[in-house]
């Protein structure tokens, strides 16, 4: 499995369980991103190690094929010598040291191909985080525009209005109400000086007519 499913996975699963909480997409982002740096350093020992493999086996290599020219050398100077015998047994050896290094070369080889795989996916993962780095910062923006939105909403919004009209009316109308009550009172009180007025104008009068009549009963007028 290659570095980037690997990490893939872990994320996906990360995310998952953190959206099930119902936690803020602000966290998520940044958990994502944290998670995502941690598999990167991984991600980098791997890599390290896989090169650090790569160079022990090419030592390996070299060592077999610098030990197989040295018993070629030996090989020919036991021919030298005259000893045919010593020169086989030093090209026996030479064929030794040159199967085991051909193996060490297609070791080298194969894994040669793993190191630029990973390091193709290192650069992509490295890649990635840039733009989840990037794209954490316009994400934060929505959320705060969204969130603040939403207080403004809630604060102020269209679905109280109506409510906060109502109510002004209300007590607009009971204010009316209290000023035409008061309005009222001062007209009945008016319309009361009034009444008492005439009646005591018509209470003169009788008097008066009523003094008279007595008077001209007693002979007095």
């Amino acid at each position: 499995m290659g570095i980037l499913d690997r990490i893939s996975r872990l994320l996906r699963a990360n995310i998952n369980e953190m959206i099930s909480k119902a936690e803020d997409p602000r966290l998520i982002i940044e958990q994502a991103l944290r998670d995502m740096r941690t598999a990167y350093q991984e991600a980098r020992e791997e890599v390290a190690g896989a090169m650090a493999q790569q160079s022990k086996l090419a030592r390996e290599r070299d060592l077999n094929k610098k030990q197989a020219a040295e018993y070629d050398d030996k090989a020919r100077e036991a021919l030298k010598m005259g000893r045919e015998d010593l020169a086989k047994e030093a090209l026996s050896r030479k064929k030794n040291f040159e199967q085991v290094a051909d193996g060490f070369a297609q070791q080298v080889e194969q894994n040669d191909s793993v190191v630029e795989q990973l390091k193709t996916q290192l650069m992509a993962l490295e890649q990635k985080i840039s733009e989840m780095d990037a794209k954490k910062e316009l994400l934060q923006a929505r959320q705060q525009t969204a969130a603040a939105s939403d207080r403004l909403e809630r604060i102020s919004g269209f679905d109280k209005a109506d409510g906060a009209a109502g109510a002004f009316v209300d007590m607009e109308r009971k204010v009316s109400g209290m000023e035409d009550k008061s309005k009222a009172m001062s007209e009945l009180r008016k319309q009361g000086d009034l009444d008492s007025q005439l009646a005591e104008v018509v209470k003169a009068a009788a008097v008066d007519d009523e003094l008279a009549k007595m008077k001209k009963e007693m002979g007095m007028a």
